[in-house]
């Protein structure tokens, strides 16, 4: 999930948290049901947020600089790169049966056309040690980050940006390919027209420092074109990305393995307010084509946090009163099931919920977020949409964006120099859940 802004509010209601979460439990109790046979439980991380020291990649660059505006550097992030183990036996204790991750393409390619054969042997043993465990491995190829000669050339605003991740997704497939469980090319490949929606809610301070900082790291890379796909002109990206996802599809499928691949988008769903809504052009502007692309893939994965709410004069701020994640946005689970209705509605294609989570430090309120999203799974099921997954974001508290390290998504705290995973209440709540429903 990226970053929506540069500021954060704690929730109002923090006295009513324990009692909401407490108070749950006897509903949900009384629609208690098993969950389709071969439904998926799980939790999701991305490469660059847990594994540290991806030196190579563009937002390693992008952290480092003076004009930056990460909050700090990601750094040792959770040491996933080593501690991958650990991390697939936590899951598979919480009773899951699936770990959504990712690989790093700088780490795979990080200068033009030479791939290393060390990398790839790594990934080979992560995906091996996550079968082991009893985890049916879910790949991202790319998670925002790319390596930075990539970003140096322009990026994704490049014409020939889609052969060279195709290239790269074919030799990543290659080398282990058989191990895969399901994939996609991209994380949420409709990030760029999330930005562009929330591109006016961006403060001119902060646009210009972001100005700033591509700048700067074009000045420190003695490559004008510097492109970053969190900071680039949607505009200029997508058409792009939408052939560099077709190409890598068919890159994929070649093998060897034989899995699905699909497209996961971020789709938060979009809500019209009063006469004269311009909701449906929100909307349009959100997914693009992007909808096509899932139809011509084998899936769609539906990764919502929050909604947006739009009348005539565009988008609306949360209600009065609403109480707001740590993350900056409105506590709304039932998102969720927006989401999920709105791929029921665009798409024949299998429906998995890749991403759905909370970032807040009261556990309390990820107790009762995950109550109400897995309520909402439920609902969707009885109105006859065969949902195949809930994977929760994230297993671990990672580096989250500019954000840094103080919003924290995980189901497990990270202590940040001993590295020592402590699973929290809500994580034994999940699994408990996830009993229940077996």
């Amino acid at each position: 999930m990226a970053d929506i802004g540069t500021t954060t509010r704690r929730g109002v209601l923090a006295g009513m948290a324990a009692a909401t979460a407490i108070g749950a439990a006897p509903a949900q109790a009384a629609r208690r049901r098993a969950m389709p046979r071969g439904f998926l439980w799980g939790a999701a991380i991305s490469a660059h947020q847990s594994e540290g020291n991806n030196v190579h990649s563009d937002s390693w660059l992008l952290e480092q600089l003076p004009e930056t505006v990460f909050k700090e550097p990601s750094g040792d992030a959770c040491d996933s790169y080593h501690r991958y183990a650990q991390d697939f036996a936590i899951a598979r204790s919480l009773g899951l049966n699936c770990y959504r991750f990712g690989i790093e393409w700088a780490r795979i390619e990080p200068e033009p056309g030479k791939f290393s054969q060390a990398t790839l042997d790594h990934y080979s043993r992560v995906l091996d040690a996550c079968r082991a465990h009893g985890l049916l491995p879910i790949l991202s190829y790319n998670h925002f980050t790319v390596p930075r000669w990539f970003a140096m050339r322009g990026g994704w605003e490049v014409a020939d940006s889609a052969d060279l991740f195709a290239r790269y997704c074919d030799r990543a497939t290659r080398a282990f390919g058989d191990r895969i469980g399901m994939a996609s090319p991209f994380n949420e490949a409709n990030i760029q027209l999330l930005i562009k929606v929330l591109r006016g809610l961006a403060t001119p301070e902060y646009r210009a420092k972001r100005v700033t900082m591509i700048a700067a790291a074009a000045r420190a890379t003695n490559s004008p074109a510097f492109s970053s796909i969190l900071f680039a002109d949607p505009d200029r990206i997508d058409a792009n990305l939408l052939a560099a996802h077709a190409q890598a599809y068919q890159a994929i499928k070649a093998g060897p393995g034989d899995f699905p691949v699909g497209v996961t988008l971020t789709t938060q769903p979009v809500e019209s307010v009063g006469q004269g809504s311009v909701a449906a052009d929100v909307e349009d502007m959100l997914y693009g084509r992007w909808w096509d692309a899932v139809n011509a893939s084998d899936f769609v994965g539906v990764q919502a946090y929050f909604r947006f709410r739009v009348d005539a004069k565009g988008l609306m701020a949360a209600p009065e009163g609403a109480e707001m994640t740590g993350a900056g946005y409105e506590y709304y689970p039932p998102a969720l099931g927006g989401a999920i209705r709105l791929a029921a509605r665009k798409t024949n294609k299998p429906i998995y919920v890749t991403e759905s989570g909370i970032g807040t430090d009261d556990d309390a309120r990820r107790i009762a977020w995950l109550d109400a999203s897995i309520a909402e799974v439920e609902k969707c099921q009885d109105e006859g949409i065969p949902v195949k997954s809930y994977i929760y974001w994230s297993l671990l508290d990672n580096f989250e964006w500019s954000q840094g390290y103080g919003q924290r998504f995980g189901l497990v705290s990270v202590d940040r120099h001993s590295f020592v995973r402590t699973p929290k209440p809500s994580a034994r709540h999940f699994a408990r859940l996830i009993r229940e429903r077996r």
